[in-house]
C-alpha cells in the first residue's frame, strides 16, 4: 500500500515536469512577451480589486448611514410611545393632577 502511494506521487511529479517542458517548448509567445502580459494582467487585476474594494466601502458607508437614520427614527418612536404611555398612566391613576391624593397605606 505504501509503495503504491509513493509511486503515484513519483508519476505525478514526472508528469508535471513533462508538462512544464512541453508548455515552454510550445509557448505561443517569447518569454519577454509572456512576462509583459503577466505584468499587465496583474496590474489589471490589482485595479479591478481596488475598484471593487472602493465600491464595497461606499456601499458599506451608505448602509451605515441608512442604519443610523433607521436607528434614530426607531429611537424617536420609542421615546414618543414611552412618553405617551407615561401620560396615559398618569391620567389613569390621577397622578400629577392638582388636588389628587395618593391612596397608599
Amino acid at each position: 500500500m505504501a509503495d503504491d502511494s509513493g509511486g503515484s506521487i513519483l508519476w505525478f511529479l514526472a508528469g508535471l515536469g513533462v508538462g512544464a517542458v512541453v508548455g515552454v517548448l510550445y509557448a505561443p509567445k517569447s518569454g519577454r512577451e509572456t512576462r509583459e502580459e503577466l505584468v499587465q494582467r496583474a496590474e489589471e487585476g490589482r485595479e479591478y480589486v481596488m475598484n471593487r474594494a472602493r465600491q464595497a466601502r461606499e456601499q458599506a458607508e451608505q448602509f451605515a448611514q441608512k442604519s443610523r437614520g433607521f436607528y434614530e427614527q426607531q429611537k424617536d418612536q420609542f421615546k414618543s410611545a414611552f412618553e405617551a404611555g407615561k401620560e396615559a398612566y398618569r391620567d389613569a391613576t390621577g397622578e400629577g393632577k392638582p388636588g389628587a391624593t395618593e391612596a397608599k397605606s
